[in-house]
């Protein structure tokens, strides 16, 4: 009983801060907010010793000789952009309403509209990159509601409140594991549409360059694309310079080979965006470890 008090005080405590920063201006316009969340979390990678070590680590498997001062830089424009689109996901109902927002484009959108045409399943492939939301905010007006995949959080205020979030953005809400997997597959087969977001280190998974680096990865999202011959289509919602608006790019399905050349193609393109827009993507998943 002591411990699990002591643990969900430990929550609330690890809450606080966002919880301030969110209550302090909840009266300002959804941009101000969102912008608000962002100077937050930027000044964090700024000043807290264990984001900025954490942050140089995972930088320099991929760019060693980089200056201190361009990681420093490197890191706060991160910052920022995570805190604003931690608050998109955290309003994702507000943010889906603001369509003006979004422009879409590029040969995988048709070959999703074909899909859903045809009654076919479809997965769609991202990564912590920009505003991911945005993509389902995209295929949703568009009457393509897409579900997610999610991992759970450990500290429950955090999962109420994304969890929220992102079944605002589209359902099912699908959480990792062998009861997610099941209605996964249901879902597909039943011609519904799911976006699954890559980057994450996948224990049993195997190891695939990612940046120049091997990196332990899932193959679950061209398997299951292989399995029941489903689309798969790697999206991205850059943010625009405005820091408000995204441009939304859906690239032609990866063609269906093996699961192993297909997971390696989402890798290569989501790396070809990172390395075109490094402060968009979060540095902070320790996405080498144990590889």
């Amino acid at each position: 009983m002591l411990s699990r008090k002591l643990i969900s005080l430990w929550h609330h405590i690890r809450y606080l801060p966002l919880l301030s920063v969110l209550t302090m201006s909840r009266w300002r316009g959804f941009d101000m907010r969102s912008r608000a969340l962002g100077s937050a979390i930027g000044t964090v990678l700024r000043w807290f010793p264990p984001a900025i070590r954490r942050f140089d680590r995972e930088i320099r498997h991929v760019y060693p000789d980089m200056p201190r001062r361009d990681r420093a830089r490197l890191r706060r424009n991160m910052g920022r952009k995570m805190g604003q689109t931690l608050f998109e996901i955290y309003h994702c109902a507000e943010f889906q309403t603001q369509h003006g927002r979004f422009s879409a484009s590029g040969p995988g959108l048709l070959a999703l509209e074909n899909a859903k045409a045809a009654g076919k399943g479809a997965i769609i492939v991202s990564g912590h990159f920009g505003q991911w939301e945005a993509v389902r905010a995209i295929l949703k007006s568009r009457d393509m509601e897409t579900g997610a995949v999610y991992r759970r959080q450990s500290n429950h205020h955090y999962q109420r409140r994304l969890l929220a979030g992102i079944e605002a953005g589209g359902k099912p809400i699908l959480e990792t594991g062998t009861l997610g997997t099941k209605a996964l597959v249901r879902h597909l087969r039943n011609g519904g549409f799911i976006a699954i977001l890559l980057d994450e280190k996948y224990a049993e998974g195997v190891r695939i360059p990612f940046l120049g680096r091997p990196a332990l990865t899932s193959l679950a999202a061209a398997q299951l694309a292989l399995k029941y011959d489903l689309p798969m289509v790697p999206a991205y919602g850059t943010r625009n310079p405005d820091g408000s608006s995204f441009k939304v790019d859906f690239e032609a399905p990866i063609p269906h080979t093996d699961a192993m050349a297909m997971t390696q193609a989402f890798n290569d393109s989501l790396s070809a965006r990172i390395r075109t827009d490094p402060d968009q993507w979060y540095w902070l998943l320790r996405r080498w470890k144990g590889a």
